[in-house]
């Protein structure tokens, strides 16, 4: 299975037109969160990928809240608003969690969680899934620009039980385009230019059994 990944928009509407004719390549288009800046724009953003017509699976970011980001996907037929909460696309598992996590220091307007909360809203992720997330575990993919790793140990702990072939992250700048692995699990915190990637033997139980881009 195909896959075109991506991050952190932020209402950049050229990449969002540079994702669009990627689609073409994929099977499933995995949207990590952030597509407008401080809850404006995401109307317009979820506008400008709307012609991607494979299934999409996108969380929201610390930018938005779940309810906007649904709200906005009525315009997006194809995409699939995960929070807490899976799908099954031609028999592959996803989960999703959106929102900072740990609980950012931007203040009111960012949609933040807890480790608590994210647990909570993570326990629900099956074995060997893809699991998309807006905040990159700790200690993977999450660096900032002085070197100060800002995961979520909510969301590593899911790694570690729950064995994903594949996790797409964001919400860290400094780290996008970085690749990690938690166990045979493969991290990638994924940025807004677009990243395609072919996952093989999905479902078989073997993480990360044949990634390639």
């Amino acid at each position: 299975m195909r896959f075109l990944l991506f991050s952190d928009l932020h209402c950049d509407h050229d990449a969002a037109a540079r994702l669009v004719a990627m689609s073409a390549d994929a099977d499933v288009v995995i949207g990590a969160g952030d597509f407008g800046i401080q809850h404006r724009g995401v109307v317009e953003m979820i506008e400008a990928l709307s012609p991607i017509t494979c299934p999409a699976v996108i969380v929201p970011g610390n930018g938005e809240t779940p309810e906007e980001l649904e709200s906005a996907c009525k315009a997006w037929p194809s995409a699939h608003v995960l929070h807490g909460s899976g799908v099954q696309i031609d028999g592959v598992d996803f989960w999703g969690l959106g929102g900072g996590v740990p609980v950012t220091p931007f203040g009111d307007w960012s949609y933040d969680l807890t480790e608590t909360e994210a647990r909570d809203l993570l326990s629900g992720c099956p074995d060997n899934a893809v699991l998309v997330t807006h905040s990159p575990p700790r200690d993977a993919c999450d660096l900032d620009g002085t070197d100060t790793p800002l995961g979520s140990l909510a969301i590593r702990e899911t790694i570690v039980r729950h064995r994903p072939h594949l996790v797409v992250c964001g919400h860290i700048h400094a780290s996008w385009g970085r690749r990690a692995n938690i166990g045979d699990s493969l991290v990638i915190n994924a940025g807004p230019s677009g990243t395609l990637i072919e996952v093989l033997e999905l479902g078989t139980g073997n993480p990360a059994s044949g990634i390639r881009n």
